[in-house]
C-alpha cells in the first residue's frame, strides 16, 4: 500500500547520493517534496528532472544545515506557505578526514560535529514542533554502522553517529504520547560521494574503499526508507541497520583479492 502519495517529504542533503535517491523514490510514489541542500545548481537539476518525470510539487531551497538562522528562515517560509512536512528525512551528513585523534584536524572535527549533530538538531528543532502541534509526522535520521561500532581513526565521525543514534532514541522518548514516529536507518558501506568528501577529493583513495566487493547503492537505502515511511502509523521502526552482503560489521568485509 502506498501511504506517502500526496504527502510532503522534506529531505536535507538532497542534491546527491542518498538524499537524491530518496527524492526520486518518493516522487515516483507520488509524494510532494521539499529539498534542501547547499548546492543550488544540483537542486535545480533534480527539481527539473522530477517535475518532468512525475506530477508532484517540488520546493527547493539552498540551505546549509549548519547555518541555524538559514534553517529557521527556510522552515518559516515552508510552514508559512502552508507546507508542514509529513516526513522529515535528516540525510545531510558527512565524514571529513581519517586520522588518529591526537593527529586530527580540528576543522574536520568541526565540520562533522556541525553537520552530523548540530545540523540534524537545527532542522529537527525547526520542523518537529509543527508536527507535534498537529499530532502527525515521521522523522527519519540517517545514522551509520559507525554509530554502533567504532573503528580505527574513525573517532570523531564515530562520535557523531553514536550521537545521532542517541538523538533518535531520545527524540522518540520526547514525543511519547503523540503519534509521531522517529526512525533511524544506519547503513554500512554505500558507494556515494561519501569517501570523496572524507578524503578531500582524493578519488583514487575514495575508490579503494569499495574495491573487491559489491557495496550498497544509494537506491538501496532509499528503498529501506521508503519501506519505513510506508508502514502503518501504529508501526515505528526505531533503528534499521543495513549492510551489503559482503560486509558483516565495520571490520569484516569479504573482498575479492586484487587481480
Amino acid at each position: 500500500m502506498n501511504r506517502v502519495k500526496g504527502k510532503l517529504i522534506l529531505i536535507t542533503g538532497a542534491s546527491s547520493g542518498i538524499g537524491a535517491a530518496c527524492a526520486r523514490r518518493c516522487a515516483a510514489e507520488g509524494a510532494n517534496l521539499a529539498l534542501w541542500a547547499r548546492r543550488q545548481e544540483r537542486l535545480e537539476e533534480l527539481d527539473a528532472e522530477l517535475r518532468a518525470s512525475h506530477c508532484v510539487t517540488v520546493l527547493v531551497a539552498e540551505v546549509d544545515v549548519r547555518d541555524r538562522p538559514a534553517v529557521n528562515r527556510a522552515a518559516e517560509q515552508l510552514v508559512g506557505a502552508g507546507h508542514v512536512p509529513d516526513v522529515l528525512i535528516n540525510n545531510a551528513g558527512l565524514a571529513s578526514g581519517l586520522s588518529k585523534v591526537h593527529e586530527g584536524d580540528p576543522e574536520d572535527w568541526d565540520r562533522m560535529i556541525d553537520t552530523n549533530l548540530k545540523g540534524l538538531l537545527n532542522v529537527t528543532r525547526a520542523i518537529l514542533p509543527h508536527m507535534v502541534a498537529r499530532r502527525r509526522g515521521h522523522v527519519v535520521n540517517i545514522g551509520s554502522t559507525a554509530g554502533h561500532m567504532t573503528y580505527p581513526m574513525g573517532n570523531v565521525y564515530n562520535a557523531t553517529k553514536f550521537g545521532v543514534r542517541a538523538l533518535t532514541e531520545g527524540t522518540n522518548l520526547d514525543v511519547a504520547g503523540t503519534p509521531i514516529r522517529v526512525s533511524s536507518v544506519d547503513p554500512g558501506f554505500v558507494e556515494t560521494e561519501f569517501s570523496d568528501v572524507r578524503f578531500h577529493g582524493d578519488k583514487d583513495r575514495a575508490r579503494s574503499v569499495y574495491q573487491g566487493f559489491q557495496p550498497l547503492r544509494a537506491d538501496d537505502i532509499a528503498d529501506a526508507i521508503a519501506y519505513i515511511i510506508n508502514l502503518p502509523e501504529h508501526v515505528n521502526v526505531l533503528d534499521m541497520i543495513i549492510m551489503p552482503t559482503a560486509q558483516r560489521n565495520v571490520y569484516v568485509v569479504d573482498r575479492e583479492p586484487a587481480s
